[in-house]
């Protein structure tokens, strides 16, 4: 439908013309964010004057915030306002957000007294609550956005037709190349900017592109297509829980096709297709199972007792998920790296070449220009010759796409391993093993590491999200798109949790451990090996899950 509610004409609205909105918006939008959290501990240690440990927590709860909202984005849009609603009124949020950040950043008045005499005068409560509201204004932004311009996007594109079918799986490509597009564009201007030119100009620029990006989002109002909203998922859960509780002695029927549903095309749930009947998590099934009381009485409205095929099947589908879903946080548990274990492993490699210093956090760009280098590859050249061999639309299925990333992330680990045994090496055969200097060996070495990590995440980062649109039901693309989303806070926890066990067990007995301040006393080679080991574990974990997932069918 139109944003009126009105039928559309297939032929003016949607597919690419629409998209192209959407994807400058995403652009601008990831501009901006990566604009904040590149230079953020920076900024907190300079200007707030916070130490290394209250900035880095400052940060990690703000990026960990920006990653769980999506779930109450999610919740509102799939339930009642839309997608399209969330993310108009969500981005002004963001928007005022960034606009209160960049007055926070250029008034003299709004921040604390320079450093005079190694004395470091700390912020007053008002200077304080104008910069964490902004901060907190942004992360509650992000969490209207980030689950729903994807679901947006792939909206776009009409399933039942094989063209355009097609395109919504280049959508998904094309839109992680415009957020990495804005993240490489953020970490060379805007840093740029940021460092030689003030925080208020480095902050206004992207409040600035933001601003561009809600006028390009609603420019394309009227030739979006819009889905309706299919009210409360949690409570359409519950449902079925309770009801299939409550039904659990009563026989399942000779024929499913005895299960209720309702007749003719329509579902129970606003703006969602039908789903056929399958076979696995039987017990769920007893929710649509029409007992003698409900045909006595005609009882078929009271969901808590009595539930359709297709609102059975929705819960299906999101357990049949959950486990695929749960693979994905060891796969960021790798790409987290590149911003911790690599960047420490860097810092003791030589950073020389000729007469240009590479800042160990610098080579993160190398991971970035693979990612924008490879999608056009992917999109343009893999696939058609994939769709030659296989006879799919896409020429991989998305399980087998993110499997392929699962193996890149972990050769990425090998790389990451084999060049700190070499390290290693290099270190005692010279005699700097109890000596805290950095080892005769190029950082260049980290790069085909960092350029496998961005292969990766072309193959598991955009597959996995591309799965979760096409799988889930209609009435919760924006739900399960968030918890996607929340894999890759979750994979940054799990890397915490795995670095303290083993700092906690290797350090014991007065030893320095794997990862000491010196890492020429310590073994970070074995570190990236468990990493390793835990990857590869993972990998079979997906390929048992993998193979017996059994995909997503409309009803006829």
């Amino acid at each position: 439908m139109d944003k009126n509610g009105n039928p559309v004409l297939k032929h003016n609205t949607g597919n690419w013309r629409a998209c192209s909105f959407i994807l400058w918006t995403e652009c601008c939008e990831r501009f901006a964010y990566y604009g904040i959290s590149k230079s953020l501990v920076t900024y907190l240690k300079t200007r707030l004057h916070q130490g290394n440990v209250t900035a880095a927590w400052n940060f990690t709860t703000w990026q960990g915030t920006c990653y769980l909202t999506p779930l109450v984005g999610a919740v509102l849009a799939d339930s009642w306002w839309g997608r399209y609603r969330t993310i108009a009124i969500f981005s002004a949020i963001y928007l005022i957000g960034m606009a209160i950040l960049t007055i926070s950043s250029s008034l003299s008045s709004l921040q604390p007294s320079p450093q005079l005499n190694y004395v470091s005068p700390q912020p007053n409560f008002s200077q304080y609550l104008l910069f964490f509201t902004s901060l907190y204004m942004i992360a509650i932004g992000a969490g209207g956005i980030k689950p729903c311009v994807s679901a947006f996007g792939a909206d776009q594109f009409d399933e039942t037709d094989p063209i355009e079918r097609s395109n919504k799986g280049s959508f998904f490509n094309w839109f992680y190349f415009c957020i990495n597009l804005g993240s490489l564009a953020a970490g060379t201007v805007l840093v740029y900017l940021q460092q030689y030119y003030g925080w208020g100009l480095g902050y206004g620029v992207p409040t600035l592109f933001m601003g561009l990006a809600m006028g390009s989002f609603f420019i394309g109002s009227k030739i979006y297509r819009f889905q309706k909203p299919g009210g409360s998922p949690i409570t359409r859960v519950c449902q079925v829980l309770v009801a299939s509780v409550r039904k659990w002695r009563v026989q399942f029927p000779l024929d499913n096709c005895c299960l209720y549903e309702l007749p003719g095309k329509n579902s129970a749930i606003e703006g969602s297709r039908k789903l056929a009947h399958t076979d696995q998590l039987r017990f769920l099934d007893k929710a649509a199972v029409v007992t003698h009381t409900d045909s006595k009485h005609g009882n078929f409205s009271i969901p808590w007792r009595l539930c359709t095929v297709t609102q059975v099947e929705e819960l299906k589908l999101l357990l049949r998920m959950f486990p695929i879903w749960f693979t994905g946080i060891v796969f960021f548990m790798v790409c987290a790296q590149d911003s911790s274990s690599f960047i420490e492993q860097g810092m003791v490699l030589k950073k020389q070449i000729g007469s240009f210093t590479i800042a160990p956090a610098s080579l993160s760009t190398f991971e970035v220009l693979t990612f924008i280098a490879f999608v056009p590859i992917y999109d343009k050249i893999i696939v058609p010759v994939a769709r030659r061999f296989t006879g799919k639309l896409r020429g991989f299925t998305e399980l087998q796409r993110m499997g392929t990333g699962l193996i890149l992330s972990i050769l990425a680990m090998v790389s990451a391993a084999l060049v700190e045994t070499k390290r290693l090496q290099i270190a005692r055969e010279m005699g700097l093993v109890h000596v805290k200097v950095e080892v005769p060996m190029s950082i260049l070495w980290l790069v085909p590491q960092y350029m496998l990590v961005g292969l990766a995440e072309v193959f598991t980062s955009i597959g996995q999200i591309e799965f979760f649109y096409d799988q889930s039901p209609n009435a919760l693309r924006s739900v399960c798109t968030a918890f996607a989303l929340v894999t890759v806070s979750l994979g940054s926890y799990m890397s915490s949790f795995v670095l303290s066990l083993v700092s906690y067990f290797t350090t014991r007995g007065g030893k320095p451990g794997w990862i000491p301040d010196n890492l020429n006393e310590g073994r970070l080679d074995l570190f990236f090996w468990l990493i390793s080991a835990l990857s590869l574990l993972n990998l079979i974990v997906f390929l048992f899950c993998s193979s017996r997932y059994r995909y997503k069918t409309a009803s006829v």
